[in-house]
């Protein structure tokens, strides 16, 4: 199919989603990035949620983005790190739903917030995310996802040791990691826009390892949905296939042609994937 009419058919498809959100409840959508970045990479798809009709809030979390704290000084835990997303959960009217959407390591940040709010959330939707399980300790999908990722693939990242542990305790990603395993398809200026905001981040591996396992009957009765981004080379394609095994979801969707950012290389296509799951799980 020649690409104007491609352009054409998706321009369509996004107008008919905002006449449908017009027509009806408005949907508040909370986007929750992953490690090292910062509310600045859903610049593209909070534009398009919010020209179909729907409020956005996009997160900083601590020490990320213009958020001014820093880790190894104020940012200890992951709960220390979650705080920006769980006080705007609290501050929530007792009646408001909303969607929550977690990028990569922002799928972490979703489950303490179900486990914390279920009631405030609609659903959870996983963008090429982990998702921790009800049966293991939070950092099961993380320690994972590192054995079979070895610190070579992450190319010039930057990692501080956690001290007597081999795992890393803060990491930066370096512009040819970002280039070669997240950015590949992206375009070239929102590319540079990374190695310019890119700020140090942490997986929190060993104080996730010690954290309460998520319960079955709060973080565990929200519903989840993941999407697959087939050309993701930061969680490949046949890792995101074992996190949806390990922790069955309501609906998977798949970008094609995405890399690790599909905020940046799809972002139609990922707004109209938010706006249908909204539309079917709400």
């Amino acid at each position: 199919m020649p690409k104007e009419s491609l352009q054409k058919g998706r321009k369509k498809k996004c107008q008919v989603h905002k006449e449908k959100m017009e027509g009806g409840e408005k949907k508040h959508f909370v986007l929750v990035h992953g490690a090292c970045h910062g509310a600045w990479c859903w610049y593209k798809v909070a534009a398009l949620l919010t020209s179909a009709g729907n409020r956005v809030t996009v997160v900083d979390l601590a020490a990320s983005g213009i958020n001014t704290k820093k880790f190894e000084d104020e940012v200890l835990t992951f709960s220390d790190y979650s705080q920006p997303l769980l006080d705007i959960m609290a501050s929530l009217p007792p009646q408001e739903r909303v969607i929550l959407v977690g990028h990569s390591l922002g799928g972490l940040n979703l489950a303490l917030a179900m486990d914390r709010y279920p009631e405030k959330v609609s659903v959870a939707v996983f963008l090429t995310a982990f998702i921790p399980d009800s049966f293991n300790r939070p950092s099961y999908v993380l320690d994972k996802y590192m054995e079979r990722t070895p610190l070579a693939l992450f190319l010039d990242t930057e990692f501080k040791l956690d001290r007597g542990t081999e795992k890393p305790s803060t990491m930066l990603f370096g512009p040819k990691f970002l280039s070669k395993m997240l950015y590949q398809l992206s375009p070239p200026e929102d590319f540079t826009l990374a190695t310019t905001l890119v700020r140090v981040g942490s997986l929190f591996q060993e104080d996730l390892s010690n954290a309460p396992i998520f319960s079955v009957e709060r973080y565990g009765s929200v519903r989840r949905v993941f999407i697959i981004c087939d050309e993701d080379k930061g969680i490949p394609n046949n890792f995101q296939h074992w996190i949806v095994e390990n922790n069955p979801v309501k609906e998977v969707k798949v970008i094609n042609g995405s890399d690790h950012m599909p905020m940046f290389c799809k972002p139609r296509e990922l707004c109209d994937c938010l706006l249908e799951i909204a539309q079917m799980h709400t």
